[in-house]
């Protein structure tokens, strides 16, 4: 045995080490690490496995009664940790499986095998019987499963053998038995490319490989390897789809867009995108991450920190544009204050209207609106910049007359800002662009990374585009989806000097919801056609979850009790089948029905823990979550219950409440893209309750 090692793990081998009791997990890693150290020493702990289908098959005690299963290939010294369990059960995992490379794909499979017909195979009855062997052998089904496959009678079987297959394998099938065609498969995921490149010879060459680095992950050192089993069901830090290392790794000429629906990872693309970046950075430059609001900003400085060192960190500034913008402005010079009270804002726009004296058919939200959405997206603040400003998107034609009276109460609103030293944040950000266009430094941004793209304004991107500089290599990575679009800041990327054409991706697989409720989800969205951030219709069919669940219930009660009493009982059941309370997270529409469902859950001896736009999900505090559906944007739960799903409180009467048809119809959209939000935090199961009369949303 050559005393030099190659030692990889497999997700599923962190997925069986996390079951462990405390004291055996600090005995394997210790283990590991011995072996790393000192091979050869160490070869007396592995023996082989007798009665299986594979003779790489080896196992190895750790202490008492657990043995970890391994596949050996000594001729290169590759040592693949597959799975850790007491030692009957794990026996009796290894006993049908197979640790092989993919004649067709080139990866790593770890997958079960039949020694013989379980069932008589009927060719014409079976889930896949429309497909020959060879075309299941192209997909990336290895021979030794052929059996397998044809034992399959539908698709429930098939969802029950997820763990049978390869991670890759079952994801193609899966594809073909939610009525995807061959071709529509193959094209998918460019599986011609894969068949006409090189197949690996040996274990060594095919960790090397995409399809391998997403089950497979290669521990180089002590301090990785400790990183690795400190928190093993955090997967994403670890392993990525070939899709989204792609993206990762890939370089742009330009400014480049992500797009995908809620749970298809593109935050973490994004995190992963910033690691991969920093090792391309000249002397003295950064990357910036910029996301919409604060507490994501935190989520996202809380994530890079577990896969990037100290040294790398120092090189991103994590930080949402809000923020990033009082910063700048502050350190040029200004003495205002910007205003995120969007109350007091609206109590000055009012007060504009009043004192300017203009008699207009139209109150003062819609003079906001045309403020934020036309006026402050020009390259100047005037009244003749104004007068020729596009409005498409508006959907009230004005005249000439009536928009020089519309300027005036802008000119009052701005003098009132003046007087009181204070910003709207739009207003702030115009600024903030008027400085960078005569700003004689350079910013130090080679990169920068936006998240949550839907919910950035015209003006927004015109700004990012100002800091990116002139457009360079791998200039700007902008990750959105337009169904999570709740702030209603629909902006056109090529519009605001950002050309993505021909450096679109889409992501399409969803890891975090069932396929049950991603599908339930879009229904609530009602076909409505949702764009790619570049104006762009956006076509989310070939979508697709790996994981299956019951569909969504819903329940309506007459009265608001009856709720609270349906929702403590079915939390209590959750808790005592074994669900971690910090798993469940209540979902409203309001601080106002936040704040209600925590009084009435204290009052009732629950511990609540409310997830405020201040803060960060700590972990360390136990209790149930609580949150609005804003806050709930870029988290997950196992367990999510939506409540309150009432008539005028989805959609918000207040916040559909706008005099221009176009307005109102986004607004309509936004709320019930809230909705959508809300329900795609959850992982296993979602709850969508009400009283009185039922959201139509819903019914």
């Amino acid at each position: 045995m050559d005393d030099k090692v190659t030692v990889a793990f497999a997700d599923n081998f962190l997925s069986s080490f996390a079951t462990l009791p405390r004291q055996i997990q600090v005995k394997v890693t210790d283990f590991i690490n011995k072996f790393k150290n000192n091979p050869t020493a160490m070869k007396h702990h592995f023996e082989k496995l007798q009665n299986t289908q594979d003779e790489k098959l080896y196992s190895a005690k750790i202490h008492d009664s657990y043995e970890v299963i391994l596949a050996i290939e000594k001729e290169t010294g590759v040592y693949l940790l597959l799975w850790v369990d007491y030692q009957d059960k794990a026996y009796e995992w290894a006993k049908r499986k197979k640790c092989l490379i993919n004649k067709e794909l080139g990866s790593i499979q770890v997958f079960d095998v039949l020694t013989d017909k379980q069932n008589d195979i009927d060719e014409n009855n079976h889930l896949f019987k429309a497909y020959s062997d060879t075309e299941l052998v192209e997909i990336g089904v290895p021979y030794e499963q052929l059996l397998l496959v044809k034992n399959i009678k539908n698709i429930e079987e098939f969802n029950k053998q997820k763990n049978s297959f390869s991670k890759e394998t079952y994801e193609y099938l899966e594809w073909l038995a939610n009525g995807f065609s061959y071709q529509e498969v193959k094209e998918l995921y460019d599986l011609q490319k894969l068949v006409d490149e090189p197949i690996p010879t040996n274990l060594a060459e095919a960790l090397q490989n995409n399809n391998t680095k997403q089950s497979f992950v290669v521990v180089e050192g002590e301090e990785e390897l400790e990183q690795i089993m400190s928190e093993p069901l955090e997967k994403w830090r670890i392993f990525l789809h070939p899709s989204q290392r792609k993206l990762v790794e890939k370089n742009y000429n330009g400014p480049a867009r992500v797009t995908g629906s809620a749970g298809t990872g593109k935050t973490v693309v994004a995190i992963h995108r910033a690691k991969q970046l920093v090792k391309q950075l000249e002397p003295e430059k950064k990357i910036l991450f910029t996301t919409f609001s604060s507490n994501l900003a935190k989520d996202i400085q809380e994530n890079l920190r577990k896969i990037c060192n100290a040294t790398d960190m120092k090189k991103i500034e994590v930080i949402n544009l809000d923020a990033w913008v009082a910063q700048f402005l502050k350190l040029n010079g200004y003495q205002y204050t910007i205003s995120y009270d969007n109350e007091k804002i609206d109590e000055i726009w009012e007060r504009a209207l009043n004192e300017s004296g203009e008699k207009i058919n139209y109150d003062y939200t819609f003079i906001r609106d045309e403020y934020v959405k036309i006026i402050i997206c020009q390259e100047e603040l005037s009244l003749q910049a104004y007068m020729n400003a596009s409005r498409i998107g508006r959907g009230i034609r004005i005249d000439r007359p009536t928009k020089l009276k519309i300027w005036h109460v802008v000119e009052e609103y701005l003098r009132i800002l003046k007087d009181e030293q204070i910003k709207d944040i739009d207003t702030a950000m115009f600024e903030c662009r008027m400085v960078l266009k005569n700003y004689k430094k350079k910013l130090v941004y080679q990169n920068i990374i936006i998240d949550e793209g839907q919910d950035f304004s015209t003006n927004a991107y015109k700004l990012l585009r100002l800091m990116a500089g002139e457009e360079h290599q791998n200039d700007m990575f902008i990750v959105g989806d337009a169904h999570q679009r709740i702030y209603n800041k629909k902006a056109v990327l090529s519009k605001c000097g950002i050309q993505v054409r021909g450096r679109g991706n889409v992501l399409r697989l969803n890891y975090r919801t069932t396929e049950e409720t991603r599908k339930y989800a879009f229904a609530l969205l009602k076909n409505i056609p949702f764009d790619n951030l570049d104006n762009e219709i956006e076509n989310y069919d070939k979508c697709q979850s790996l994981t299956h669940g019951d569909i969504p219930i819903v329940q309506n009660f007459r009265e608001g009790n009856e709720e609270i009493d349906y929702l403590r009982k079915e939390i209590k059941k959750l808790t005592e089948s074994g669900v971690d309370i910090k798993d469940i997270c209540v979902v409203a529409r309001t601080n106002k029905h936040v704040s209600h469902y925590n009084s009435a859950f204290t009052e009732k001896g629950m511990r609540v823990y409310e997830i405020k736009g201040s803060k960060t999900d700590d972990r360390n505090y136990e209790g149930l979550r609580i949150a609005t559906m804003h806050r709930v944007k870029g988290l997950e739960f196992q367990y999510v219950f939506v409540v309150a799903c009432n008539d005028r409180v989805i959609p918000l009467a207040s916040a559909i409440n706008n005099v221009d048809p176009i307005a109102k119809e986004e607004n309509m959209v936004a709320e019930r893209c809230l909705l959508y939000v809300a329900l795609t935090r959850v992982q296993k199961k979602a709850y969508i309750t009400s009283y009185g009369k039922m959201s139509d949303f819903i019914g």
